[in-house]
């Protein structure tokens, strides 16, 4: 696979990761509907700012695994499939569940405090650790080129904030949030069986051949 090819498919497998709900995504639907489409806008940057952190560490981490401590990243291949496959059979079961929106979030939160919660949700969400440990171990090439070290983190930057932002401005409106939660059950059980898929990917390449 070339690399053009490997960078389009880590940023398409860490957006499917996104779209399937979990506490960001749930934040930001809360933010937008409990308070103001600005405010949901501003904690979709503050997603955005975390997953930039998120790729850096990804990057910079797995790097150093695949030079120093070839036995951990191989561990890492291991774990990071397993969950991956756990996530998407927890993605797949809870599908149907609607997403709950009332009276999460304080009201009246200014831009600065939601930028700043959405940080820390996403820092602090062990789904992202996880799918971004995974994701990269499973599509970041042993030798990749300088210029997509340098590319990837920003690249995920502008993908996080477009998708969580859409997500603001979907449920600050009346008919696209009632588009998307008829559509929940199908959109999860998409998510999840990509998910599933990756991780059984990973587990068969980690395994000696």
């Amino acid at each position: 696979m070339s690399a053009l090819a490997t960078l389009f498919a880590l940023l398409g497998t860490l957006l499917i990761g996104a779209i399937s709900p979990g506490p960001s995504f749930v934040f930001v639907v809360r933010t937008s509907v409990g308070q103001s489409r600005a405010d949901g806008l501003a904690a979709a940057l503050g997603m955005g700012v975390g997953a930039f952190i998120f790729a850096v560490l990804a990057v910079v981490g797995l790097r150093a695994l695949m030079t120093e401590a070839a036995w951990l990243y191989w561990l890492l291949k291991i774990a990071g499939g397993l969950y991956l496959i756990y996530l998407a059979v927890m993605i797949w079961r809870h599908a149907a569940e609607p997403i709950a929106v009332d009276g999460a979030v304080a009201p009246r939160a200014n831009l600065q405090r939601s930028f700043g919660l959405a940080l820390a949700t996403q820092l602090s969400n062990p789904k992202i650790v996880a799918v971004f440990g995974a994701v990269f171990a499973a599509l970041l090439p042993a030798h990749p080129p300088l210029w997509m070290d340098l590319a990837v983190p920003p690249l995920i930057f502008v993908q996080e904030s477009a998708w969580y932002a859409l997500v603001a401005l979907a449920f600050s409106a009346t008919h696209p949030r009632a588009a998307y939660l008829r559509a929940k059950r199908w959109i999860d059980r998409a998510a999840g069986a990509v998910i599933g898929v990756l991780g059984v990917r990973l587990i068969v390449e980690a395994a000696p051949g």
